[in-house]
């Protein structure tokens, strides 16, 4: 079987936080498994609906793509002396705004690419159009993804605006690339009862449970402890989660009863959810007893655990649940982002009928 590299088109990006090679290609079961003979690490990703590869010089090279000059946390140790007080002001300033752990990884490690590239060219005398042009190295050469680009910009934007203080017109007249716009992968209530009658361990089961039925993140159900649990006004408190913004969701009571008998049955210390060795539950265990559960329950869609949450918004929202009300359940800031569940909902597309119906 050989390998035609005309068939697939590659792209840089990253994916749970780790560079990777996207390969797209329309589907067909040939090119699948020519990709998989090729490449045996070939992986699926449900979340973006395509393959992906470890992006690593060797395969950069079966690909015909160019060799990285650096990566990560790797290319900061080969940074220039004249740019490495930047990174480290860039660092600290981002340390005093107290933003996120993850944020400050990418934000430093997008930068740093930056500063790899100039070598003895201090960033600081970087005008306009050196930024775009190297912007558009990383478009077209690179390859790197539109997510990838917007990461970089932001960090590059952040650096000379927040650090260096300059005027914000100093960025207007370099473009963003355009976003997509995927709409929230949703379940039915059906496939979802099959997916929690598939889950035998009830730790696993009360966790896909409040996922879905408070709309929460997998981190914000790792993150739960035993006392934001309040069965006595039937509410939990939501701790500094995106955005560090703290809410309170509505207790299903249905949960309860399953509630309290994993609590006799674990007695959790701190938080709801622990590991074998305590502290919070891993995320990626998390995700793995959802994805196990959708392979149990033969649900052949590929929406990852995430989708529990959007299902939620989007029953709600189906039910005629006001639409700011949602926005405060899910702990969106702009209720722009609230409105895309009103794309999914079938409230309004159930009852249209289609012209086919008629011939």
């Amino acid at each position: 079987m050989s390998f035609s590299l005309h068939n697939y088109r590659f792209a840089v990006g990253e994916h749970h936080n780790r560079s990777v090679i996207f390969v797209h290609f329309p589907y067909h079961p040939l090119w699948k498994d020519e990709l998989r003979q090729k490449f045996s690490i070939a992986k699926w990703s449900v979340s973006k609906k395509c393959w992906y590869l470890p992006d690593t010089n060797s395969i950069r090279g079966e690909i015909g793509m160019k060799p990285k000059t650096g990566a990560g946390k790797g290319v900061m140790s080969q940074i220039r002396p004249v740019n490495q007080a930047a990174l480290t002001r860039m660092h600290e300033l981002l340390l005093l705004k107290a933003y996120s752990p993850n944020t400050i990884r990418t934000y430093c490690i997008e930068f740093s690419q930056l500063l790899y590239l100039l070598k003895d060219v201090p960033v600081d005398s970087l005008t306009p159009e050196r930024i775009r042009s190297y912007l558009l190295y990383c478009t077209t050469k690179l390859k790197l993804s539109e997510n990838v680009i917007h990461s970089r910009m932001n960090a590059i934007k952040f650096y000379f605006e927040q650090v260096l203080r300059q005027d914000k017109v100093f960025f207007e007249e370099i473009p963003r690339p355009k976003k997509k716009s995927p709409l929230p992968k949703v379940m039915s209530k059906s496939d979802i009862a099959k997916i929690f009658a598939k889950v035998d361990n009830l730790k696993h089961l009360v966790m896909l449970k409040l996922c879905y039925g408070m709309g929460l993140r997998v981190g914000e159900v790792v993150s739960l402890k035993v006392t934001d649990v309040d069965s006595q006004r039937m509410v939990v408190h939501i701790e500094a989660a995106k955005g560090k913004r703290d809410r309170c969701v509505s207790l299903p009571s249905s949960i309860l009863d399953e509630l309290r008998d994993y609590y006799r049955a674990y007695r959790p210390k701190k938080y709801l959810f622990e590991g074998q060795g305590g502290g919070q539950y891993a995320i990626r265990s998390v995700q793995a007893v959802f994805k196990n559960a959708m392979r149990k329950a033969r649900i052949n869609k590929t929406v990852g655990i995430h989708g529990l949450r959007h299902s939620y918004a989007t029953h709600l929202v189906e039910c005629g649940t006001d639409m700011s009300f949602v926005q405060k359940l899910l702990g969106h800031s702009d209720i722009k982002t609230t409105a895309i569940y009103a794309k999914v909902s079938n409230r309004q597309l159930g009852n249209v009928r289609s012209p086919l119906d008629d011939l």
